[in-house]
């Protein structure tokens, strides 16, 4: 999108380079993150940022409706409700696929999310880049060209509240299992709070706690959550010693609750030229005849679990649960970053912090992914090159 950066980029790579790259990150914890680090960074126009804003502000209005809480309260019906719910999310997540229309360039939201995504990776995965390309310290993966320290002075607000780290965790499932790793031990290393396993969480009365290195009892004050109750309901294996439908003494840096809220549930609500026609299983008058035009997806799956791409009149039939599921239009990602062999695909996923006391959330940085499957995850880019996670990259 940016030609100078991509031809400057692409003149200076090399698969020596690339390697150095990935050990250098590999190197920080003595681990070699699951995923697949993609060779590049994306390079954002000014007038594709433009629309990216333009796309995450047309969600926001939606969600900031004074009515919204009320439009998604079936959201909650269908999972686990957590109680002392805050007035509005702590961090949101908006992707856009890179998607050709009318012959035009053009960002069109594929989901959105009430749920942390990698902070602290992203904001590591910038210095990285620089360190090996010097030449991108004149770029910046901020939305509104905040320095790095501005970036972090945010994100340990939002996690922390100024509380004592000893009493702030970051609260997963087995996290040292988790494909995303590596943003714990940038956020342990960096924010300085604690990793903690759902298990390991001691309830006493209304209060929780865990067990520090020394194996004191320290009252945990503030959870950053990053469980994901879809993967906690089928771990019938694990023993907690607490509910998250439990009335806790206990602050939410992400409420669980917005997890449901703000998921592809409200993509049906959504109108407008970054959007997707979306449906509702449920809503659904008739089946379509052109299926191969859409795509069949779970509410509140995440990392394209349960998707399925060539949906048959038979899927649709076999769904028993419809209000869990929607049908979406596809859209035509356009192979738009130039690798030494050809065009690849991209989505940018914007990651926003919200304030307690503001009364809009904060565009703050992205995390990209690169594809040349037909579909943006995983299992669609196997033994395939200049794809996987990166960052965007802006001009100042």
């Amino acid at each position: 999108m940016v030609t100078k950066y991509r031809q400057l980029f692409n003149d200076q790579f090399s698969i020596e380079k690339y390697k150095e790259f990935q050990n250098d990150i590999a190197a920080d914890f003595n681990y070699m993150p699951t995923f697949r680090m993609a060779e590049t960074p994306f390079f954002i126009s000014n007038e594709l940022k433009a629309q990216l804003i333009e796309g995450c502000q047309d969600v926001i209005r939606l969600i900031q409706q004074d009515n919204f809480k009320q439009l998604t309260e079936k959201s909650l019906e269908l999972n686990t409700k957590v109680p002392n719910e805050d007035e509005h999310t702590t961090f949101l997540a908006i992707d856009f696929g890179i998607c050709e229309e009318d012959g035009q360039v053009i960002p069109k939201l594929i989901e959105v999310q009430g749920f942390p995504s990698l902070f602290n990776y992203q904001y590591v995965l910038y210095d990285k880049f620089k360190k090996y390309f010097p030449f991108l310290e004149e770029l910046t993966p901020f939305i509104n060209d905040i320095s790095s320290e501005d970036y972090f002075k945010i994100i340990e607000e939002a996690m922390c509240n100024h509380l004592p780290k000893e009493n702030v965790i970051l609260l997963e499932i087995e996290p040292e299992k988790q494909n995303t790793k590596i943003d714990f031990y940038y956020c342990h290393r960096d924010i300085g709070i604690p990793i903690v396993c759902v298990t390991e969480l001691i309830k006493q009365d209304k209060k929780l706690y865990y067990k520090n290195d020394q194996g004191q009892l320290i009252q945990v004050k503030r959870i950053y959550n990053r469980v994901i109750f879809d993967e906690l309901e089928l771990r019938t294996d694990l023993n907690l010693n607490f509910s998250f439908s439990d009335d806790l003494d206990v602050e939410w840096a992400g409420h669980p609750n917005w997890f449901f809220r703000i998921s592809k549930f409200i993509l049906p609500f959504l109108k407008g030229k970054y959007f997707i026609e979306t449906t509702l299983l449920s809503d659904l008058k008739e089946i379509p005849t052109d299926l191969e035009n859409y795509v069949l997806k779970p509410l509140f799956s995440f990392s394209g679990s349960g998707v399925i791409f060539h949906v048959t009149k038979e899927d649709i039939e076999a769904v028993t649960e419809k209000e869990l599921y929607i049908l979406q239009k596809k859209v035509n990602y356009i192979p738009i970053v130039q690798s030494p062999d050809g065009k690849v695909k991209a989505e940018v996923r914007v990651l926003c912090v919200w304030k307690k006391e503001d009364k809009n959330p904060t565009m703050l940085c992205n995390l990209v992914r690169l594809s040349r499957g037909e579909m943006i995850g995983v299992k669609f880019n196997k033994d395939k090159d200049w794809v996987g996670g990166t960052l965007g990259l802006f001009e100042r």
